[in-house]
């Protein structure tokens, strides 16, 4: 218990006096999977609207197959791209693995699925005859696709926190294809697990507190968002 108290004293005093070591592997995280969930979001985005509004052959099989990528484990997804990028693989010669650029790819293929299934539940949420009344009055494509958007802005907001909040706190991934390689690649889940292995708890559990007010501040804004959602 004594151990537990001291160890929750010293993180609480890495936090306040802005330890330059903890905040750099919170920069660090906050940089990977903001530019992973910037990334995906207009591409997901895109394709959850076209599977709300559009009607072809293999939509159904593409949002089973969505679908099923919610489940999949992060290190499933760390060990296939692992295997892409590794220097037998196919995308070996990109020299990507144990970079952030590896651990940007692990994360957007994370979130992706996430991103589909949230938005494409919001645009189905929304009138299913906007798209043709907007062209009916003569609006571009362009301008349709922004007018729903703009409808259902809350939905997906909900859909890019839910996203951020799945990759910022992973660490299966992040570990297989960064490396956990110091003031580079160690990220905030990476590093609770290395400082955790060594004994050496105070880092850990600061980081800890750091992913803790992180996922309330999440899930608020993400009540929040749902609320307007449904309100709209």
């Amino acid at each position: 218990m004594d151990a537990l108290f001291t160890a929750t004293s010293e993180a609480l005093s890495l936090l306040v006096s802005g330890d330059a070591a903890l905040w750099e592997i919170v920069g660090i995280s906050f940089k990977v999977s903001s530019t992973a969930i910037l990334l995906a979001c207009p591409i997901a985005l895109v394709l959850a609207f076209i599977l709300a509004y559009f009607s072809f052959p293999g939509r159904r099989l593409l949002l089973s197959v969505f679908n099923t990528l919610l489940a999949f484990p992060a290190v499933v997804i760390g060990l296939l791209v692992y295997l892409l990028l590794s220097n037998q693989g196919p995308l070996g010669d990109w020299k990507l693995l144990f970079t952030q650029s590896a651990m940007v790819i692990a994360q957007f293929l994370l979130s992706f699925p996430i991103l589909i299934a949230m938005s494409h539940s919001a645009f189905q949420a929304a009138d299913q005859r906007a798209w043709e009344t907007s062209r009916t009055l003569g609006n571009s494509v362009l301008k349709t696709f922004l007018l729903i958007v703009n409808e259902v802005k809350f939905g997906l907001f909900a859909a890019v926190l839910a996203g951020f909040g799945r990759i910022i706190a992973e660490v299966g991934a992040s570990m297989m294809v960064g490396g956990n390689i110091l003031h580079y690649t160690r990220n905030i889940p990476t590093a609770i697990a290395l400082q955790t292995s060594k004994g050496e708890f105070a880092q850990g559990i600061a980081l800890g507190i750091v992913l803790i007010l992180l996922a309330f501040i999440l899930n608020v804004l993400l009540q929040y968002f749902q609320g307007k959602g449904r309100l709209a």
